[in-house]
């Protein structure tokens, strides 16, 4: 017979000597990150910048070469004889709206796709199903397309610097700091609402080449406004493209080609006011899923 005394064990899970603690889930819908996932935001971040980035001669260097080339043929073609604009000669005023206008386009190409691709390839669930607030994701995803756009614009002035007869050395620093952001940022927009509602890249091609191609073209980067009919002029004064290249333009030459009233403090204004309609839009888009989620 055993006369060793029994040490009662408590069951698992039960009674006050079990050790273990019982794992602790939040309830469904409470989420865990109460501040900003600012690990997942950059690991988006560096996620779409790598993916431009591993093909850099498609998304970088040929989108500059190939605006390098409208500025070598506008300037043989429209530039002799000391053609003159707003003050300044016509290169010098023609290429800083062609660096603003490559930085449109790039903005645009990147943020249209990251989501457009995911669709299209089943793969939208690495966007939606990180721990991801919609406001992140859009910081990310614009925050990328930000960057393609400076990178083009950088590898484009660098061009320009050494091209005879182009004088590209920035008057105001600010302005062409402040106006590229805002320019780029309202491209991102329009790209990732863009990605949101097309389903196969023809519908992305549609816009660049019906909105953004359009825009862009019609914004005073080969001219100037003040040269344009009265009403030609009120419907450039509508085109949001036109106050990113303008203001770009006066941080290179520090004049502009407007007649309204503070010309450098409305364009900033206006711009705000369109990224920040265009975010509002955006964001309430992806927190609807519309076009996402099944």
């Amino acid at each position: 017979m055993n006369d060793q005394p029994q040490i009662s064990r408590p069951e698992s899970g039960t009674g006050s000597g079990d050790f273990r603690a019982a794992p602790h889930f939040a309830e469904p819908g409470v989420p865990h990150i109460r501040t900003l996932n600012v690990p997942g935001m950059q690991a988006l971040y560096v996620k779409e910048v790598r993916r431009f980035f591993k093909v850099q001669l498609q998304t970088i260097w040929a989108p500059a070469v190939t605006t390098l080339l409208f500025l070598v043929i506008f300037t043989v073609a429209l530039g002799g004889a000391g053609r003159r604009v707003i003050g300044v000669p016509f290169a010098d005023f023609i290429a800083p709206g062609l660096i603003m206008m490559a930085m449109l386009q790039n903005s645009f190409a990147n943020s249209s796709f990251s989501l457009l691709v995911g669709k299209i390839q089943g793969t939208i669930v690495d966007y939606l199903m990180p721990p991801l607030a919609v406001g992140e994701l859009i910081i990310a995803l614009v925050g990328a397309a930000v960057t393609r756009a400076i990178l083009v614009g950088i590898a484009l002035w660098a061009a320009m610097l050494f091209w005879p007869g182009v004088h590209v050395a920035p008057q105001h620093p600010w302005a062409v700091a402040l106006f590229g952001v805002l320019g780029a940022m309202m491209l991102g927009f329009l790209g990732l609402l863009t990605s949101v509602w097309a389903e196969k890249f023809d519908h992305a091609a549609a816009v660049t080449n019906f909105v953004v191609t359009p825009l862009a073209l019609l914004s005073g980067t080969f001219y100037s406004v003040d040269k344009l009919a009265p009403w030609f002029q009120s419907v450039a004064h509508g085109n949001p493209v036109y106050y990113a290249i303008m203001g770009f333009r006066y941080g290179f030459i520090g004049t502009v080609d407007s007649t309204i009233a503070n010309p450098v403090v409305t364009a900033a204004l206006f711009l705000i006011g369109v990224n920040a309609l265009l975010g509002v839009i955006t964001y309430r888009l992806l927190a609807s899923g519309w076009k996402l989620k099944a």
